[in-house]
């Protein structure tokens, strides 16, 4: 675990903007003291990194937020996205570096402003953006939450947590079980009344992220034991066919 002024000194990211984010829900400690000091665990810096990674494609706060609370969140498309990003502003700093530098030293002939030129850029960003908050089911998630206070939309994925908790009580049993399937049919439920509506598609979806051995494979087998994660897309499998 580390403290909020640790996370800070190893981020960069000060120790206000830490609170800020906890009071808006986007970043919430992993938990607090007895003194009341914010503590932060490895999937907590996780989450943040995929913050500012978010910030740098120019995303606010609340969509960053939207996106990465979203069930349907793929980690390692943001970062792929990201890495394009981040090669293309490399790109176009060298070309501003070596611009200045011929001018430097040899002057400037004629006046050039190609260089600062950022149209592709700008358009990969306005792609990713869309891309992330263009669906349906964004928008739907968005339109749920928007009004909803912190402590509600913790609520919501604490009752979520639960649910893969129940499925971790009876991951002995076979998948295609009739009470193993209502827990299916209670997830879907659930993820439809709460986020945006699941359709079995969408659902089959989430269960391959459940199982694909990421933040969702780790966050699903500490609330509910190991091997709920790849037993609950089992399940899922079975119940969409």
């Amino acid at each position: 675990m580390m403290t909020v002024n640790e996370v800070s000194k190893l981020t960069g990211v000060s120790i206000r903007t830490l609170q800020y984010y906890d009071t808006i829900g986007l970043l919430p400690p992993t938990e607090y003291t007895e003194a009341g000091y914010r503590l932060y665990d490895d999937a907590a810096m996780e989450r943040l990194q995929q913050i500012l990674l978010f910030k740098e494609l120019e995303f606010p706060l609340k969509e960053i937020k939207a996106i990465i609370d979203a069930p349907n969140f793929d980690r390692d498309k943001a970062l792929s996205q990201q890495i394009e990003l981040l090669t293309m502003k490399k790109e176009h700093l060298e070309h501003l570096i070596n611009f200045a530098r011929k001018i430097k030293t040899s002057g400037v002939n004629k006046m050039d402003f190609n260089v600062f030129d950022t149209t592709k850029m700008d358009e990969y960003a306005r792609q990713a953006k869309e891309q992330w908050g263009q669906t349906v089911e964004y928008k739907e998630y968005e339109e749920k939450t928007n009004n909803q206070s912190p402590d509600t939309q913790k609520l919501a994925w604490k009752n979520l947590m639960l649910i893969f908790a129940d499925f971790g009580k009876i991951k002995e049993k076979d998948p295609s079980n009739e009470e193993v399937q209502l827990q299916v049919k209670k997830l879907q439920d659930y993820i439809s009344e709460h986020f945006y509506k699941c359709s079995k598609e969408i659902l089959k979806g989430l269960g391959k992220m459940y199982a694909s051995g990421g933040e969702f494979t780790e966050n699903i087998d500490k609330a509910a034991g190991s091997g709920t994660a790849v037993f609950t897309a089992k399940a899922i499998e079975i119940y969409c066919k």
